[in-house]
């Protein structure tokens, strides 16, 4: 998995059964549910693996409690059991996580309480646990730290929870482990057609040297997120756009604020979402928003009212209440919501996907979630062998577990991630050069993300590969310096390549502090 060495393997030209573009949930699940089932598959994407909205969620597994009281009761299910495999696919990465929510009057509860068991029930033998109404007393003690003013009860429900950016990895990972290459920072600039009108080849640049590459291939899927649109118009010019991007923002807390075992789910706040405050890495992630957003970008910031309304959310129902100088890391990312036909709130449209061909053979996925990611693979697979009037090959993805998921490690481990691979981790160096005492992060993970994991810059490092930008962006700045001379002694890269690499990261991590 060294990104140098299949690009000089590659060549010019190469020929493929299926491109993927795009290296988020969406296009991860794709390119392996293609490798699985035979096909010469490649994927690429133009910036990092998970740089989007895949590295930027909640952190949450759920079949989408708030969408059973809109009554998308298909998407419920689905994600109830797509939640279920994951759980079993990527054991190292996900858990079984308890969730309360506080309830303030005798009706709230019982409310509550109903909505919930239908969500048990349609997770079926998938469920993970059973829904409880509890006392006033319990639901404080789960809850330590929870504000005790006109409290009544508690509702007590499980869901699932796991590392989007680490699965990420483990899924490009995988896709090399059954054939296939992915590739991150080779960015598709146009696509070919045959005489007949056909899509038969993708050109694409590496942004790292400028080599320019056209890869022939019998299929294509675009699974581009919020940048779906980029790819339609090398398609077509003319086409009308299919997305709507919608920013969601989080902010990360000491776990002083919350310091039980157990998620505070709130069910509805002043714009009509659900808050989460979630213990994930020893802190603690309070969000998330819903605003519809006209410019798309790789890396969205946080607005004012964004901040304040998840500050002053979380200060209703938190004894401490949370201040800006307590926030550890800000971040946006953007959901890709199919455009719906008529006008509709952001916070209404359906998360399901939704797939469209074109008049010349191109595959799009729209919308979707992380939970559902596998499921969206094999139905935009199975659409592709329909468009290309291929023998349908049969999928074995609900059973496959991800590359490092053979082994589930405690997660006092600060390397329990990498879960397979954790001890060849802690082996490359003898154990390993601790760099942030508070986030666990030391030198083999940085050589580890280099080598295996295909990090190409002090971003991909401390952004993904690790999560010290989400957890604590201060902290990160302070062991970027160091990740970049760890980077250039293993890359051979020069002291200038190092600086500018330590100037880049300065001006991301901006935006995921508060002044």
């Amino acid at each position: 998995m060294n990104r140098l060495e299949q690009l000089q393997q590659l060549g010019e030209t190469s020929e493929w059964d299926v491109i993927v573009i795009g290296g988020g949930a969406t296009g991860l699940g794709a390119a392996v549910e293609s490798v699985t089932r035979g096909y010469k598959t490649l994927l690429l994407e133009q910036s990092d693996f998970a740089k989007s909205t895949s590295s930027k969620a909640t952190k949450l597994l759920h079949g989408g409690v708030r969408y059973l009281a809109q009554g998308d009761v298909a998407l419920v299910r689905e994600a109830s059991i797509e939640r279920g495999l994951l759980l079993k696919n990527a054991q190292h990465l996900s858990r079984n996580l308890s969730f309360v929510i506080p309830a303030y009057s005798w009706w709230e509860g019982i409310f509550y309480t109903i909505g919930l068991k239908m969500y048990d029930w349609m997770a079926g033998r998938l469920s993970l646990g059973s829904s409880q109404h509890i006392s006033r007393k319990k639901t404080l003690s789960l809850l330590p730290g929870l504000k005790e003013d006109h409290l009544t009860a508690g509702i007590l429900y499980h869901d699932g929870q796991f590392d989007d950016a680490r699965l990420a990895v483990n899924l490009m990972q995988t896709i090399y482990d059954k054939g296939g290459v992915a590739l991150n920072y080779v960015k598709v600039t146009g696509l070919d057609k045959d005489a007949a009108g056909q899509l038969n080849a993708v050109r694409a640049t590496d942004t790292e040297t400028g080599r320019r590459f056209t890869f022939r291939t019998k299929g294509i899927i675009n699974c581009t997120g919020v940048f779906v649109d980029d790819i339609l118009e090398m398609d077509d010019p003319t086409v009308k756009r299919k997305i709507v991007a919608s920013q969601g923002v989080h902010l990360v807390l000491d776990r002083s604020f919350l310091p039980g075992d157990n998620a505070l789910m709130i069910p509805k706040t002043s714009d009509g979402r659900v808050l989460f405050a979630v213990p994930w890495h020893n802190k603690i992630v309070v969000g998330t928003t819903d605003n519809p957003v006209n410019e798309i970008s790789l890396d969205p910031v946080a607005m004012e009212k964004e901040i304040q309304f998840i500050l002053e959310t979380a200060g209703q129902y938190l004894d401490k209440t949370p201040q800006r100088s307590d926030v550890k890391s800000v971040w946006a990312g953007l959901r890709p919501l199919a455009k719906p036909e008529k006008s509709e709130k952001t916070k209404e449209i359906s998360r399901n996907h939704k797939i469209m061909v074109t008049p010349s053979g191109l595959v799009t996925i729209l919308g979707g979630k992380w939970t559902t990611y596998r499921k969206m693979g094999e139905d935009v697979v199975d659409r592709l062998e329909k468009v290309k009037g291929w023998a349908a090959r049969e999928s074995v993805t609900r059973g496959l577990a991800v590359h490092g998921a053979s082994i589930k490690l405690d997660e006092s481990d600060p390397l329990y991630y990498y879960g397979a691979d954790a001890q060849t981790v802690k082996n490359l160096h003898g154990g390993g050069r601790l760099l942030s005492e508070s986030l666990g992060i030391n030198s083999n993970q940085v050589v580890w993300g280099i080598r295996s994991e295909m990090a190409q810059t002090v971003e991909d490092i401390l952004a993904r590969r690790t999560r010290a930008l989400f957890l604590d962006a201060e902290e990160a700045l302070r062991i970027a310096p160091e990740v970049a001379r760890i980077m250039a002694a293993e890359t051979g890269k020069n002291g200038e390549w190092e600086t500018q690499q330590v100037r880049d990261f300065q001006e991301l991590a901006k935006t995921y502090r508060l002044s």
